[in-house]
């Protein structure tokens, strides 16, 4: 099973800056509590994104980089140079995907994901990078839990694939 976890604005927006365009505590919580123990799949922009901030790969986390480019990567993170070799090395396992906007649209495009984890965050924010839109008729929404951090009004969201 692939899991989808995002976080977006109202207007779509995932990123600016190679960032996140807020800072909610309870998000990353959740982010963490959601993909600990199990492999993340990223692409290029995501690693350089957590290599920048952590300077090494998410913790106790197997993490998974996906780039066409034949690069070598530091310690903690693995190559695939396409979606086939990311799932191969998984072996079957569940993972998540966390990003980014290019990923996403491809995993969703050959209707990979599974379930998505989806931080609805209740605001308009500006962004250069955006969620690929999601097939209403694809997904079922099956849990919504209101929150709110501060400034931030946002909603958990799980959607799973209809059948």
């Amino acid at each position: 099973m692939i899991n989808m976890v995002v976080a977006a604005a109202q207007n779509g927006t995932i990123g600016i800056n190679n960032d996140l365009p807020w800072h909610i505590s309870s998000d990353l919580k959740h982010f963490k509590q959601l993909t600990t123990g199990k492999p993340v799949i990223m692409g290029t922009n995501t690693y350089n994104s957590i290599y920048n901030r952590l300077k090494g790969p998410l913790p106790n986390r197997r993490n998974i980089v996906v780039s066409r480019q034949s690069t070598s990567l530091p310690a903690g993170f693995e190559l695939a140079h396409s979606i086939n070799e990311a799932l191969a090395l998984l072996g079957g396992s569940d993972a998540s995907l966390i990003g980014g906007a290019q990923l996403f649209k491809s995993f969703l495009d050959q209707d990979l994901i599974d379930r998505i984890y989806l931080t609805e965050v209740k605001a308009d924010v500006k962004g250069d990078v955006y969620l690929p839109p999601l097939k209403q008729s694809d997904w079922q929404e099956v849990d919504r839990q209101p929150q709110r951090d501060g400034q931030w009004q946002y909603d958990f969201v799980t959607l799973e694939r209809k059948q």
